[in-house]
């Protein structure tokens, strides 16, 4: 049986076209979608169009609020489908989620999308007051990870007009990259495969998982 709410996200280093397919995945699903980089604090938005890579420091809170976003609105689609479907049984079997395109470069910042808390050392790392803490038990997460060669990435970086992240920091980011391949919830799409392909590919895939 298919969970009836999900959390997809779309990953990959920049120029792998996380939007471009996060948007056609959430419209074959009848999912909303949400571009991670929208999330960023404009200290993060400020130090990547000058070149620097973002430190853990500066990502933690950011996928903290991806996810607790996400959860959010799926209370929010949840409370909107059952004042809809008025007693309906059939319509609230309709399955909720969202999709989120998010670089997740590192396992260690999955398992904050995933909404594992990390194990802190001081109270400075906690989720703040105001967010509830994360539920992954409620929200299964699930990733698809747009892979490809190096050369095909850099030209895309290249053609890509007034984007905040310049291609000279893709070898940062294939430097940081650790591949997910193996980790439980993920599947694998081509980078050099259209985005119809790619969608069919994440659905068949992904139906294996059990959504």
């Amino acid at each position: 049986m298919a969970v009836k709410s999900v959390f997809i996200v779309v990953m990959g280093v920049s120029g792998t076209g996380k939007s471009t397919l996060g948007k056609a995945l959430a419209a074959s699903y009848g999912f909303p979608f949400i571009d991670g980089d929208d999330l960023h604090p404009k200290s993060n938005v400020d130090k990547m169009s000058a070149g620097i890579p973002l430190t853990d420091a500066d990502r933690e809170p950011w996928l903290e609020l991806i996810r607790t976003t996400v959860e959010h609105k799926c209370v929010e689609l949840q409370h909107d489908r059952d004042k809809a479907t008025n007693g309906d049984s059939d319509k609230k079997e309709r399955r909720i989620g969202v999709v989120v395109g998010c670089s997740a470069l590192k396992k260690y910042y999955r398992d904050i999308l995933r909404g594992k808390r990390k194990e802190v050392a001081s109270d400075e790392a906690v989720l703040p007051e105001h967010l509830e803490p994360p539920h992954p038990d409620l929200l299964p997460t699930f990733f698809v990870f747009i892979k490809g060669p190096k050369e095909v990435l850099f030209d895309r970086m290249q053609s890509r007009q007034g984007h905040f992240m310049k291609a000279s920091m893709l070898e940062s980011q294939l430097n940081t990259l650790e591949d997910p391949e193996g980790e439980d919830g993920v599947v694998i799409v081509n980078l050099e495969d259209s985005t119809e392909q790619q969608v069919a590919t994440a659905h068949e895939k992904l139906e294996n998982l059990g959504v």
